[in-house]
């Protein structure tokens, strides 16, 4: 009687065991979509790919969709290749595949957006009235301020300081400029590259809709002109002086260090140390960067002027500039 009960025991536990040969469900998330680029510009050509590691779709019937209307449809199409309209509008793309279990759908929504990407170099020096851009130079600080435009569902624009922002320098993830209503990065240049790339995607709060953008920042060098200066007018700012330089009597030299830091070129962490003929030459006052010269009465000839420019912070940015003064 024992042994009888043991083998009927044995007998229901095999059963309990013995793996089930039934298909097993299939859902949607085993299929991937990605989206090529991933966040679109408006009337950007993109490319929707299908993928999966539980189904074999190059054998499996494909269809496609947009805004209703088939577009595209066979065995093994597994990719599709459309264009967005314009900003805040959006592509509804349905996908359908035909599985042997049974068909599963994919929703794929394209909804453009607009990224407007600013720059500004905030430590380099230009003079006043100047119509160029300050450019930044090694070691100066950057700012860069970006300006999406993303629609809602009701067709209104969403308000930049009620997204996130994730900011890259480099192809690098900064966490600590990235966030919440973050839409302006600071970074100081790296005096071994020549340009710096910041790219940044600011998404909505639900993550539904994005833009992206990116620019690439270039480096320049300081670079140092010489200008005249009249009594009655000032700075003549119309033209730089040439070398050589032919003067009368009597003039003042104005030297202007373009795109140097700090943008105060009065700060004492700058030293400027001008020379004639390699002798040095002491300026009294606080506008170091202009230096009075004189012709001796009856004597010609040419002497060499020339301005060293060092920072006390920033060794990357020294800059020297000399002229010949004929006379």
């Amino acid at each position: 009687m024992r042994f009888k009960l043991l083998a009927i025991t044995l007998l229901v536990v095999s059963i309990i065991f013995i793996p089930s040969s039934g298909i097993i469900a299939q859902t949607p998330s085993d299929i991937s979509v990605s989206v090529i680029p991933p966040n679109p510009a408006p009337f950007e050509d993109v490319t929707i790919n299908l993928s999966s590691y539980a189904f074999n779709l190059d054998s499996v019937l494909i269809t496609w969709s947009l805004n209703g209307k088939n577009v595209s449809s066979g065995i093994g199409k597994k990719s599709l290749f459309t264009t967005v309209a314009s900003a805040g509008s959006t592509t509804l793309v349905l996908v359908k595949i035909a599985l042997p279990s049974g068909a599963i759908e994919k929703t794929i929504n394209l909804r453009p957006g607009v990224m407007v990407m600013l720059w500004q170099a905030n430590d380099s020096y230009v003079p006043p009235f100047y119509r160029g851009k300050a450019l930044p130079t090694p070691e100066s600080e950057v700012k860069v301020v970006v300006i999406p435009e993303i629609k809602n569902s009701g067709g209104g624009v969403v308000d930049p300081k009620n997204m996130t922002y994730s900011w890259k320098k480099d192809y690098t993830n900064n966490q600590e400029e990235s966030g919440y209503g973050k839409n302006f990065f600071i970074f100081m240049n790296d005096y071994l590259e020549d340009s710096n790339t910041i790219s940044v995607t600011a998404s909505t709060v639900d993550g539904q809709t994005s833009t992206d953008g990116n620019l690439t920042i270039g480096t320049t060098e300081p670079e140092i002109l010489f200008y005249k200066s009249d009594e009655e007018l000032g700075t003549m700012w119309e033209e730089a002086l040439s070398d050589p330089y032919r003067i009368g009597e009597e003039e003042i030299i104005v030297a202007i260090p373009y795109f140097i830091s700090p943008k105060n070129i009065l700060n004492p962490r700058l030293t400027l140390n001008w020379s004639i003929n390699n002798s040095p030459v002491n300026i009294l006052g606080f506008r170091k960067n202009i230096i009075p010269v004189k012709a001796t009465p009856g004597v010609s000839g040419i002497s060499k002027l020339r301005l060293d420019i060092g920072s006390k912070d920033k060794i990357f940015q020294n800059v020297s500039k000399e002229i010949n003064i004929e006379f």
